[in-house]
């Protein structure tokens, strides 16, 4: 794993965005298509703008899967990831292929379905978030290391869902759902390259306890330090409790 630190939460999105055109340049010179997996939330929005700004990627043949998705939570709702990646990340692109969870549907069968289209071939890039609780996807901890199903069914933490409050997704607590369907920890690990983008103050506990402390459960996105092709990248904000000592070790991977 490298971590790159930046000024401000734009450089990051902007260095971050660059790295992804990369990738999905070469995966569809290489292999004719992209798979990859995205993430949702407000700290990827500066990032999901500049990557569908990057121009030579062939968006048609990018296969999109989805992360994460509340239960019970109708596309309509601000809240609700599908719309997000709709609006902010599928209409603008131009992404032809994509799967989405469904929250309002059986979530055995959208378990079932999209699972088996995800396993269908590798997964070449994801981009993914930390939470303010270190969780990666929705698996709070402490998270599931160990099972290989691709999605699962999760029950949302307190500090998950006062997350999802304190950015503005929800007016009140009480309206948080308390179940989601979210990509598994191993699923995510299968990826060939992760992209993690992490900006803002409000993350830099979450860092320092997923980069400097012990790998566990406790601290889910902590398993992306054994990953050898994840790249994180940290602003001056969310980098700010992590010694130079880390920042050092993880520079050159």
């Amino acid at each position: 794993m490298i971590v790159k630190v930046f000024e401000d939460k734009r450089a990051l999105s902007r260095a971050a965005a660059e790295q992804a055109a990369v990738a999905l340049r070469r995966s569809i010179h290489e292999q004719g298509r992209a798979r990859i997996i995205a993430a949702t939330g407000a700290s990827q929005l500066d990032f999901l703008d500049a990557l569908t700004k990057k121009e030579a990627i062939d968006w048609q043949r990018v296969e999109m899967f989805h992360l994460d998705e509340y239960l019970g939570l109708p596309i309509t709702h601000a809240a609700s990831f599908r719309k997000y990646l709709l609006e902010h990340f599928i209409q603008k692109a131009g992404i032809m292929q994509y799967h989405l969870l469904d929250g309002n549907a059986d979530p055995r069968e959208v378990i079932l379905r999209t699972g088996k289209s995800l396993n269908s071939a590798p997964i070449d890039i994801a981009f993914v978030g930390i939470g303010e609780n270190g969780h990666l996807a929705f698996n709070d901890p402490p998270a599931d290391f160990q099972t290989e199903e691709p999605y699962l069914i999760v029950n949302l933490d307190e500090a998950c869902r006062r997350q999802q409050v304190g950015e503005g997704w929800f007016a009140d607590f009480s309206e948080v759902p308390r179940q989601a369907i979210s990509m598994s920890v191993r699923q995510i690990m299968k990826t060939r390259e992760i992209i993690v983008v992490v900006p803002d103050a409000r993350k830099a506990q979450a860092a320092r306890l997923c980069f400097e402390g012990e790998i566990n459960p406790m601290a889910p996105a902590s398993i992306l330090r054994t990953h050898a092709n994840a790249t994180v990248y940290l602003d001056k904000a969310s980098s700010s409790l992590l010694s130079p000592e880390t920042l050092a070790a993880f520079a050159a991977g």
